[in-house]
């Protein structure tokens, strides 16, 4: 490996170094689609580089971005940072209306959509916005000035006039960022009341992707990797994709939803070198695949044999790397805890995967360790230029709150100084709102998360406080809680029998006034957090002494 890299300060040096390095390799793939090599992306990246000067577009200047994950999402998000505006990725599962607050809440001039997203927005919505441009293609769906709409027509020609024989290695000059030079704002949610944009400086980008360099050397160029969470989100964002494009990689998006079925697919064409996963991704795998076969009789039997046993594990290993496309180094579970059931099991397979544990306030890395070196049920221990303290009298045995310190974290929450304030102590540590021991060799083990988020099946996050807002609206709802069961999100409803009696309405009904409401409240949540079932609660929820629910009672 060549250390060079570690003493670089500018995350577009790095981009820029990669990218004249490899310009013959192949970079982006959507799936079943077309392929760009690094030289490809590069000349897309200056198009619109020349587009967002003529635009008038300054360094700093926000631009929003949303659509499913595919080469030209990355070519747009690259072309922002390298040009030194800030760019704002937006889930593309959000409802229309929670996009069109973002974009005007981020106070984006230039908008990057997927088609299918557009449909349901509208430029009326978004008054502030200079132009609003296809990912298919890069054409101007909208723009109020007839100078942009030109720009894009001419674009070809301009460029041809810069580069009359064609853009060479040589040729590629980034925007020099500033360690603290603020690089994105990320969302933590879309909804009014709850989004937070949490503002990452190139520092923290940088960061993560040295400890890829530092973690994964085997990820270097000519490696493949599937990208299958979402991209608006740090995690695949950060592991899937800008880690990959600084190493040389190639990048196959799946560009449709992360079905089980697609999913292997994709790992057996590509055979990825790396992995990068969700609790409930690998969780899936042992309930459907693995479990059936473990609950035989005769497999039960054969596991307590002595000599035998280990023959099983080997064949059971064998088969989950065959189905992972047989070539992966380390498969990194993050977002959530792993089922401890299910880790003790991969765990005796000899399986190469690890936990790890972040957050977006960190874009994402907080801890690591390697897969064989991981203690079970640990996190690992902090990861490079990162620093975790536990606010505890007895940190290796008392949990206390998570906090921390180092060049991944966060400059502070968007045009919110009270949430910004709130999140920092008073000499400088980032709360996390997890509880957590750490050993005598540094190794995190999460204990519980006083923070409400729920990991969604493709790595989502939900914040079931937003869900209950809509319900505890509802008639006859006097109170709910928003709980994940066996993958599904599903409420539990206190109703307001005395509303109900007043109005006429006999208990037996309420089932199915429940129902209903549950109906209504999915057309207006996106897909990923809808309620799958309704159950009705007989008395209050029990209370902390503040009247909040002791949402730990009812979590399973």
């Amino acid at each position: 490996m060549n250390q060079d890299i570690f003493k670089t300060k500018s995350l577009n040096e790095l981009f820029e170094k990669s990218f004249k390095k490899y310009w013959d390799f192949k970079a982006l793939t959507d799936f079943h689609g077309e392929t760009l090599y690094y030289h490809h992306l590069v000349r897309r990246i200056r198009m619109i580089h020349i587009g967002f000067e003529k635009c008038g577009l300054k360094k700093g200047d926000k631009v929003a971005l949303c659509g499913r994950n595919q080469a030209n999402w990355a070519v747009a998000f690259l072309a922002t940072v390298t040009y030194g505006a800030v760019v704002v990725p937006i889930l593309h599962e959000f409802k229309p209306g929670n996009i069109q607050h973002l974009v005007n809440h981020s106070d984006a001039r230039i908008f990057f959509v997927g088609e299918q997203v557009w449909e349901g927005l509208s430029e009326v919505e978004m008054p502030n916005l200079e132009a609003i441009v296809g990912l298919n293609d890069f054409d101007i769906l909208y723009t109020p000035d007839q100078e942009i709409a030109s720009i894009r027509k001419n674009i070809d020609a301009m460029f041809k006039e810069i580069y009359p024989d064609g853009m060479k290695p040589e040729d590629v000059r980034f925007h020099k960022d500033d360690p603290e030079e603020l690089a994105l704002i990320n969302y933590t949610s879309g909804t009014t009341g709850f989004s937070k944009g949490v503002m990452l400086p190139y520092r923290s980008l940088l960061s993560n992707i040295l400890f890829g360099w530092e973690v994964l050397p085997q990820v270097s160029n000519g490696a493949k990797v599937v990208s299958m969470l979402p991209s608006a989100h740090m995690y695949g964002l950060m592991f899937e994709l800008l880690f990959e494009l600084s190493s040389g990689c190639h990048v196959h998006f799946l560009t449709r939803t992360p079905s089980p079925k697609v999913i292997a697919e994709a790992f057996q064409n590509v055979k990825p070198k790396v992995i990068i996963a969700v609790p409930m991704i690998i969780e899936k795998i042992y309930k459907q695949k693995l479990l059936p076969l473990l609950r035989r009789p005769s497999i039960k039997v054969m596991l307590r044999m002595p000599f035998i046993d280990q023959k099983i594990k080997k064949r059971i290993h064998d088969e989950l790397v065959k189905a992972f496309g047989g070539e992966f180094v380390e498969i990194i579970i993050g977002g959530a805890p792993l089922n401890h059931e299910v880790e003790p099991f991969l765990k005796s397979i000899n399986l190469a995967f690890t936990v790890g544990y972040g957050l977006t306030e960190c874009g994402p890395i907080v801890s690591y360790a390697a897969w064989n070196k991981r203690p079970l049920y640990s996190c690992g221990k902090a990861a490079p230029r990162m620093t975790i303290r536990i606010d505890s009298t007895d940190p290796l045995s008392v949990p206390g709150e998570i906090q921390l310190k180092g060049d991944n974290v966060m400059l502070g929450y968007y045009k919110n100084p009270e949430a910004t304030e709130e999140i920092f102590t008073e000499d400088g540590w980032l709360k996390t709102g997890d509880m957590g021991t750490m050993d005598k060799d540094g190794y995190l083990f999460i204990k519980g998360r006083s923070k409400t988020m729920i990991l969604g099946p493709n790595g989502q996050n939900i914040y079931p406080e937003e869900i209950e807002s809509s319900i505890n609206n509802m008639s006859y709802v006097s109170e709910c809680l928003v709980i994940m069961e066996d993958g599904k999100l599903v409420a539990l409803v206190y109703p307001d029998f005395e509303k109900a009696a007043a109005d006429g309405l006999p208990d037996t009904a309420m089932d199915s006034t429940m129902e209903a409401m549950r109906a209504q409240i999915n057309l207006e949540l996106p897909k990923y957090c809808q309620i799958t079932k309704v159950r009705i609660v007989p008395e209050e929820f029990e209370k902390t002494p503040k009247r909040s629910i002791k949402r730990f009672l009812y979590n399973g």
